[in-house]
């Protein structure tokens, strides 16, 4: 499996595939909870088979509240950790919404990286979940998902294939179909890709998206050089204890206004702050003085039109 972990540029122990065994460990954490604001049984699986190849670091990595030093007090497991399962929440709801609501049946996760989505929501019946990123990192997610014996709630179709590339010609060899509205996903994707990329894929979504689509995603309103986001807690933590610098991981310079473009064709778009989510369920991070988290914004758009919920 070490080969799993390590072959290419997508794989899942370095880089940008390594901050998916850090949502993973902190969906594990949230998971076990008794407030938890989602449940991702598999995710412990991945953290434990990243522990194996690697037989030290993550293994170290909590899957589990009493495992979390500090306890929420913690930056990193604690605060950080929180928030993932926060955004996890929210998200989640977005896709059952617009399955359930709208009648979505096509669902596409960009950059699924260890997102188990397929396996652990309750889809409506004729759902279709795609989920596109590297060949590295579907190989180790597959190879683990096959030692669990777990079964999809809705039929799985992986998308081997780079966003820097033809990734929709890729998505269209599995069956998807821009003629049918569809439930898009980006979750801590572009936060990563540089400006021009971000400008292109979502020139490139909104030629995929039939009426009554809709996507989520998630941005930052400020340069990641700024001095509160280099100085951020949670980010020295990952940076110190996992050897994850997800400052220098992030894209630079400043960044597009995806949602006004968006807007300016056509789809009805909502930006919400973290915490606005936070008052909603009760539970979640809080923001702090010179605070990183406070900059982060979840986008959520739809394209008028919606066929409705299914018979």
């Amino acid at each position: 499996m070490t080969e799993l972990l390590t072959r290419g540029q997508g794989g899942v122990a370095v880089g940008v595939g390594r901050t998916a065994l850090l949502v993973a460990a902190a969906r594990a954490v949230e998971t076990h909870r008794p407030d938890a604001l989602a449940r991702d049984p598999l995710a412990e699986h991945f953290v434990r088979a990243a522990a194996a190849a690697d037989r030290a670091d993550p293994a170290d990595w909590p899957v589990r509240p009493g495992q979390v030093p500090g306890g929420d007090a913690d930056p990193l497991w604690g605060r950080l950790g929180r928030y993932f399962g926060l955004r996890t929440r929210a998200l989640d709801d977005h896709l059952l919404r617009s399955a359930r609501e709208l009648g979505v049946r096509q669902v596409v996760l960009l950059g699924a990286g260890l997102d188990t989505r397929a396996y652990r929501l309750d889809w409506p019946a004729g759902c279709v979940v795609h989920e596109l990123d590297t060949e590295p990192v579907l190989a180790f997610k597959q190879q683990v998902l096959d030692g669990t014996g777990a079964r999809p709630a809705a039929e799985r179709r992986t998308v081997a294939a780079d966003l820097r590339g033809d990734w929709a010609a890729a998505l269209a060899a599995t069956g998807f179909d821009p003629a049918l509205p569809t439930a898009w996903l980006a979750e801590g994707l572009l936060l990563y890709l540089p400006a021009e990329a971000e400008r292109r894929l979502v020139a490139r979504l909104d030629g995929l998206s039939a009426p009554g689509s809709t996507l989520a995603y998630e941005v930052k309103e400020v340069d990641a050089e700024s001095p509160a986001i280099r100085s951020s807690p949670v980010y020295a933590a990952a940076r110190e204890r996992l050897g994850i610098d997800l400052v220098a991981l992030f894209a630079t310079g400043s960044r597009p206004d995806s949602a006004a473009e968006l807007a300016a064709r056509g789809w009805t778009v909502t930006v919400r702050s973290p915490y606005e989510f936070t008052a909603l369920r009760g539970r979640g991070p809080l923001p702090e003085p010179d605070d990183a988290l406070a900059a982060n914004r979840w986008v959520f758009a739809e394209r008028p039109g919606a066929v409705g919920p299914a018979a």
